[in-house]
């Protein structure tokens, strides 16, 4: 059989809580929590009740930008690009 899904929409889209992006990030709740004021961290989504996460593929980019040596300009760019494409995900 074919898939004729378009590129990539069959890509897993994992969600991680608070732990797992403490682990993958290295931060601190409380340092995540304020990058996140300051615009350096994409803001949690919503998973119901008081639960929130955070899209895997987005603590993936803002680590290798991270990685890569990006200024926090360049990284509040990236996450105003990444929240945006939220809104384009089906």
């Amino acid at each position: 059989m074919f898939n004729n899904a378009p590129r990539g929409s069959n890509m897993p889209k994992t969600i991680l809580r608070l732990p797992s992006v403490k682990t993958e990030s290295g931060l601190s709740r409380s340092t995540l929590y304020l990058r996140i004021a300051q615009g350096l961290w994409t803001k949690p989504i919503s998973l119901g009740g008081r639960s929130v996460g955070w899209p895997a593929s987005e603590v993936a980019a803002l680590n290798t930008a991270r990685i890569a040596g990006k200024t926090d300009e360049d990284v509040r760019v990236l996450v105003r690009l990444l929240e945006a494409g939220r809104k384009l995900t089906p």
